[in-house]
């Protein structure tokens, strides 16, 4: 009796400290789908990237955005494999921690945590923007780096991180609203330019889409054309998000792999729409609502609206309705980058990779409460150093150094696939094919998009900033490549430092391939490392 008496509370022990706290079950497919779809913000992607790429690539914008969904779709069937084998919130931390080792997934999740934490700056700048727009105080709205600007963007910041401090299910429902109005503003948007374009009513310098548009071979060169690729996975950037809850979804193992391939098809027929016809109904010119206006860089949606709705009316309510999207938009990404990021923390310290407080949950929300608030407070720091360097020209590097820590975690997670399930690839042409030759395909692409990018961005002909060393060789340095060497030597030393802390983690004891998966279903499938040296999580008021 005594012996079952041991092993019962044992095996208590084992699953109150395997669970991470998260509200298991609070999410369905719909749900998960919405999450995915809005954490890319597709508006809020399209006004900040489109004039970047039209600077690069020109009318190619077409056949560059659906390039550009060929990696995503083939590394988001190896995220829906993966999370099959094991549902944890760390995606492509734990992922790559059982496939390549506990440095390699380390290094994946700090590649998370700073593509999300870069990205705020951005996301805040342009909530901030519209929010005057939206009032139609365009003196402020239409200085990326004013203080007011700055001023919303940072209380922006905080609203979306209560949000996301309240639990899941208010962020979910929070999305679906936002996401409602988004995509209805974007095909309608669509639609009536188009319209307008077939009918003959576009203004002077619109364009009447051929067949080059849809050629990669007629783009400038093969570096612009790899850098148009760069910026084009941004716009899809984001749709892991719906795995990133997977512990938080119904049937864990399946829905939320499933809402993330759903959500890269989506996301390319909304963006092969929009393109099309903005390109059509602004045409590539350099005035006006021209895609190729300077002035329209950072945003070349809001300029589109009293172009396609017309300036007054019906026409008017329409054309704030487009700017409340793209601040919608702002929005929900806003919320959803703080979730992985915070998703992704907690797991690291579940798995006892980084501090132990970074596993703390909310007793009553179930929501990681460190986490979350770390990742607003350090956004809120980064995006005012940002919006104070070169008068916030940093901010737009920021974006295109975002892809390439997108297409390093992407294309590790296209690997770790591949490599995790090596040894079942040949059972059957499915398992080669779905868990084989497509994620390593992906991963392949992305590399590729990412080791030219690095080479690319060295010189300060690419971005709009760059840094002169102030002692020899006194090199002229692209401001994205400094912004990516910095975020990664940021996370080197913070690996260096952790490595003699988390001795368990950084052996293998806590963390490796034949660790069992603990499901939401199963608290009890995970057993703990004799050392203790496994997932846990700590309930907090």
């Amino acid at each position: 009796m005594t012996d079952v008496t041991t092993a019962t509370t044992a095996s208590a022990e084992r699953a109150e400290a395997a669970d991470k706290g998260l509200k298991s079950g609070a999410l369905g497919l719909i749900s998960s789908v919405v999450v995915g779809v809005a954490s890319t913000a597709p508006a809020y992607s399209l006004a900040a990237t489109l004039g970047f790429v039209v600077a690069l690539i020109g009318p190619q914008m077409p056949i560059i955005a659906i390039l550009a969904f060929i990696p995503m779709f083939f590394v988001a069937i190896g995220y829906n494999e993966l999370n099959k084998a094991d549902p944890d919130c760390g995606t492509t931390f734990t992922w790559a921690t059982r496939a390549f080792g506990p440095k390699t997934g380390w290094a994946n999740g700090w590649a998370i945590v700073a593509a999300d934490v870069l990205v705020m700056a951005s996301l805040a700048q342009v909530a901030g923007q519209y929010v005057f727009l939206l009032f139609n105080a365009n003196g402020i709205g239409g200085n990326p780096s004013s203080g007011w600007v700055l001023l919303v963007g940072i209380l922006w910041i905080v609203a979306m991180t209560y949000i996301c401090y309240r639990g899941i299910e208010l962020s979910a429902n929070f999305q679906k609203a936002l996401l409602g109005v988004e995509l209805t503003m974007l095909v309608l948007l669509s639609v009536v330019a188009l319209v307008k374009v077939g009918t003959g009513h576009a203004p002077i310098g619109h364009l009447v889409p051929t067949g080059s548009w849809f050629n990669p071979f007629k783009t400038p060169s093969f570096s612009t054309f790899v850098q148009g690729l760069l910026l084009m996975l941004f716009i899809y950037w984001g749709w892991d998000t719906a795995v990133s809850v997977n512990e938080e979804t119904a049937d864990a193992a399946k829905t939320p792999g499933k809402a993330a391939v759903i959500s890269t098809v989506l996301l390319l027929a909304t963006y092969a729409l929009v393109i099309l016809s903005v390109q059509s109904f602004a045409g590539l010119g350099t005035k006006g609502i021209g895609l190729g206006n300077p002035k329209n860089i950072n945003d070349v949606l809001s300029p589109l609206g009293k172009g396609v709705f017309g300036g007054s009316g019906f026409g008017s309510f329409l054309s704030h309705l487009l700017l409340l999207m793209v601040l919608s938009s702002a929005a929900a990404s806003t919320q959803t980058t703080i979730l992985p990021t915070a998703r992704t923390t907690l797991s690291m310290a579940a798995h006892r990779s980084i501090p132990r407080s970074f596993a703390r949950m909310h007793r009553r929300f179930l929501t990681p409460t460190v986490s979350t608030l770390v990742m607003g407070a350090v956004s809120i720091v980064l995006y005012a150093i940002m919006n104070d360097i070169s008068a916030g020209a940093v901010i737009a590097d920021s974006v295109t150094a975002i892809g390439i820590w997108i297409a390093f975690y992407y294309g590790f997670t296209g690997f770790s696939c591949a490599w995790y399930y090596r040894k079942t690839l040949t059972e059957s042409a499915r398992n080669f094919w779905m868990r084989g030759v497509i994620p390593t395909t992906g991963g392949v692409i992305l590399f590729a998009i990412l080791v030219w990018s690095v080479h690319l961005d060295w010189g300060p002909g690419f971005g709009y900033t760059h840094w002169k060393m102030p002692f020899p060789p006194h090199w002229d340095v692209g401001g994205v490549f400094v912004i990516v060497f910095l975020s990664a030597l940021v996370g080197l030393v913070l690996m260096l430092i952790s490595i003699p802390i988390f001795r368990p983690f950084f052996r293998g004891e806590a963390l490796n391939a034949n660790t069992p998966t603990q499901l939401s279903e199963d608290p009890m499938a995970l057993v703990m490392p004799v050392d203790g040296g496994g997932p846990s999580a700590t309930l907090v008021d």
